[in-house]
């Protein structure tokens, strides 16, 4: 682990990193191809906590265009989060990692609630600790809560999984010419408007310092290479 240079990790992902080709939905596949990513940074001593989104499952916005109160669409997003979490959970657990889930909505017969020392001993004791039900609040988003975890956690770092391999200035799959940052800063990323991660949770890492990568996943050497501080993805920091 000597040449790593973090040692405490908060993978954001999205809901559709479960999803199959539809984009909808939990598949089974894509569940153990994510835990086979974490298993492999987990095996090299590096400690995991997981974000997870639920956009797979359920997107408020189709419920808000129809005039559905917005707390109730964010509170099913939010239990959502807590189904996906439970797929990935399986999925590490048969690959023989150890792991906690948490939700910041109490259901105890599911998950863990969300105690912070509890999260950050599950961690040293060498579990992947999955977060879920996003802050436990509506009107804020997985990636805030992503912010927020990691904070909470002293994480060196937060890595947004996607599948693409960085920041762009246009869509990469829309526009071939689309130009790719190695680096951003904060402020940056906020005046461009990119599509990074939300405005709370970029500037909840700029008043805190905390570094932001977003890297491709799905490139089976991406996050191991990032995680020993070769240029990877795009970094967004100070």
């Amino acid at each position: 682990m000597s040449d790593l240079i973090y040692s405490r990790i908060l993978l954001k992902l999205s809901g559709e990193a479960l999803a199959g080709p539809s984009g909808f939905g939990i598949d089974v596949a894509e569940a153990e191809a994510v835990a086979s990513r974490i298993k492999e940074v987990h095996e090299m001593g590096v400690e995991v906590a997981v974000v997870i989104g639920a956009g797979n499952i359920w997107r408020g916005k189709q419920g808000l265009d129809r005039g559905m109160d917005r707390a109730t669409a964010d509170y099913m997003g939010m239990l959502g989060t807590v189904i996906n979490a439970m797929a990935l959970m399986d999925a590490l657990e048969r690959s023989g990692v150890y792991t906690r889930l948490q939700s910041a909505i109490e259901m105890r017969a599911v998950a863990e609630p969300y105690i912070r020392r509890r999260a950050i001993r599950h961690l040293e004791k060498g579990r992947v600790v999955i977060f879920s039900a996003g802050t436990g609040n509506p009107y804020f988003s997985t990636d805030t809560a992503a912010a927020l975890r990691a904070m909470e956690i002293d994480a060196n770092v937060v890595i947004k999984a996607t599948k693409v391999d960085g920041v762009y200035d246009a869509d990469p799959k829309k526009n071939p010419d689309a130009k790719r940052f190695d680096q951003l800063g904060y402020i940056d990323v906020l005046n461009r408007r990119l599509a990074v991660m939300d405005s709370t949770a970029v500037s909840l890492c700029m008043e805190n310092e905390l570094p932001i990568l977003v890297l491709n996943l799905w490139d089976s050497q991406a996050l191991l290479r990032a995680l020993k501080g070769e240029k990877v993805g795009t970094l967004v920091s100070a």
